[in-house]
């Protein structure tokens, strides 16, 4: 606490001005990318105002910085910063398999500041937590490395693997557990790590995790059972680990009594989970209590992702996070287009939220949708609502409209389909749903599994959902023929223009789905 003092007081003074805050780190940004290639294109220069940064750079999509990522994976510096690129994040991307993004040594401070900020207020409020182990589930820091020699991996991972020594300590699963290829093997190992340690709290991501792992502990149990008490590592899915692997870890292994119930609050004195509580994660938090066998308290993991952390959870309860303004530059989209600053918000309004970092991505559109749920001084309290342009987004994998038209062009265009919509379904085990209309019942499954096999190749965070088990496979549902027509009629008739209108590709939600398809569930 006494070592973070000034990211405190940093915190304090950007809800009393945030302005100045603001305006102090948009130069020092300025002063790392106004020589490289993306800075000298759009003349800048550390001492432009906020109001002149504005007016030389455009709002860009991840799409559109997709020419400079690809530079940059092929060993360019200097592209969007003049500080080194010491390695790549891969996450989902727009037009292809993956995108990767920058990563430098001042960004990933930047983050690193945001997240003992966070744990901070965590250890504020729950003591108690710090007097055992703290689970992560994370997926791996390092994938690989490009023909340019630069890493790459997941940010969770690289998040994870930059913790101060005194927080890994604490970590009861050794990280390259984290990096096991087959997911069975990884969980199974991951469990028997995590059931010899005195947990007293589970950190991911998504909520959906949780869900998982309590379910593979029931399955997993009597193997569980059976290499507690002989102290091994060997049952069930260890029997896919590497040879090398097993007796590494196998070393590690200590003799435990089974458990007698295996709910995670009946194994383990848990104080807390961490984990996103924001757009389709409350349908998960409802079922957390009976999976884990007790209702824990929850805290928000912040407003993050791979490009950033945008927004700090400070209280149990508290609807929204509290905007962090002391590592990045942000910036919040009306409906109408218009941009706005974070001291400029108005409660009860929603906002797509631009970003301008270290790493280099300025004026960065993440296509996030963020709500204000109110102030602290002069900084919005922020709520997560869901990816802005029609995204498919419910454990992470950010399914875009352009993934899904590949992905079903690929299987449908020669069946004479005349029309389909995906969505979600919501389920303890999620799942996309594919509504088509044209297809013959006799290949329904024939379909559903080209379609699922198709999503994994245009879409790398589907694939790991689906290898992980947090998504099933994807359910295809035939409408009656017509629907389409009469959806088109039904849009005329409320006053759109014939011309313009587009058979609806994706369903946002069960209630878009709902108003779309209202005949779907009863004539399936």
């Amino acid at each position: 606490r006494g070592a973070a003092r000034h990211l405190v007081e940093r915190l304090h003074e950007s809800c009393m001005d945030p302005r100045a805050v603001q305006k102090e780190r948009l130069g020092q940004i300025l002063t790392q990318v106004s020589g490289s290639d993306f800075g000298r294109e759009h003349e800048l220069c550390a001492e432009d105002t906020l109001e002149l940064f504005r007016e030389k750079v455009p709002i860009r999509t991840g799409e559109e910085f997709e020419p400079w990522f690809s530079r940059i994976a092929q060993g360019g510096q200097g592209v969007l910063t003049e500080e080194p690129v010491v390695s790549m994040l891969e996450t989902s991307g727009t037009t292809g398999p993956a995108k990767l993004l920058p990563v430098t040594r001042s960004w990933a401070k930047a983050v690193a500041d945001a997240q003992t900020l966070w744990r901070l207020a965590l250890v504020r409020d729950s003591e108690a937590m710090t007097r055992g182990k703290v689970l992560t589930i994370v997926s791996p820091g390092r994938h690989g490395a490009l023909p340019s020699g630069l890493p790459y991996g997941s940010n969770t991972g690289r998040m994870q693997r930059a913790q101060p020594w005194l927080v890994r300590m604490r970590y009861p699963v050794p990280y390259e557990v984290h990096a096991i290829e087959q997911a069975e093997a990884r969980i199974y190992t991951l469990l028997r790590f995590a059931l010899q340690a005195p947990v007293t709290s589970i950190t991911t991501a998504n909520p959906s995790t949780l869900l998982l792992m309590c379910r593979r502990l029931q399955e997993y149990r009597q193997e569980l059972s059976a290499d507690l008490k002989e102290g091994t590592l060997k049952r069930g899915p260890a029997g896919l680990l590497e040879p090398e692997e097993r007796r590494r870890w196998s070393r590690c292994m200590l003799r435990r009594p089974a458990p007698k119930s295996w709910k995670p609050s009946e194994i383990w004195n848990l104080e807390r989970l961490q984990c996103w509580t924001g757009g389709p994660a409350p349908f998960f938090l409802r079922l957390l209590p009976g999976a884990m066998g007790a209702d824990i308290p929850v805290r928000d993991v912040g407003i993050t992702a791979s490009e950033g952390f945008f927004a700090i959870p400070m209280e149990d309860g508290q609807v929204g996070a509290l905007t962090w303004l002391g590592g990045h530059v942000l910036e919040f989209v009306d409906e109408s287009g218009e941009a706005h600053w974070a001291w400029q918000l108005e409660e009860g309004r929603s906002y797509r939220l631009v970003i301008t970092t270290s790493a280099g991505l300025v004026r960065y559109d993440m296509d996030d949708v963020v709500e204000v749920t109110g102030h602290a001084g002069e900084v919005p309290l922020l709520r997560f609502l869901r990816r802005g342009r029609n995204v498919l987004n419910i454990t992470g994998e950010k399914l875009t409209e352009n993934q899904v038209v590949r992905a079903a062009r690929s299987v449908l265009s020669d069946r004479g389909v005349s029309g389909f919509t995906a969505g979600h379904h919501l389920a303890e085990v999620p799942h996309i749903r594919f509504a088509v209309e044209g297809l013959e019942s006799a290949v329904v499954r024939e379909v559903a599994g080209a379609l699922d096999r198709a999503l994994c190749e245009t879409n790398i965070e589907y694939a790991q959902k689906r290898d992980g088990g947090r998504l099933g496979p994807v359910e295809v549902v035939l409408l009656p023929q017509g629907t389409y027509a009469r959806y088109r009629q039904a849009r005329v008739s409320e006053g759109a223009g014939a011309t313009q209108v587009k058979d609806p590709v994706i369903a946002l939600d069960e209630k878009a789905w709902d108003t779309l398809f209202r005949s779907v569930d009863s004539e399936d």
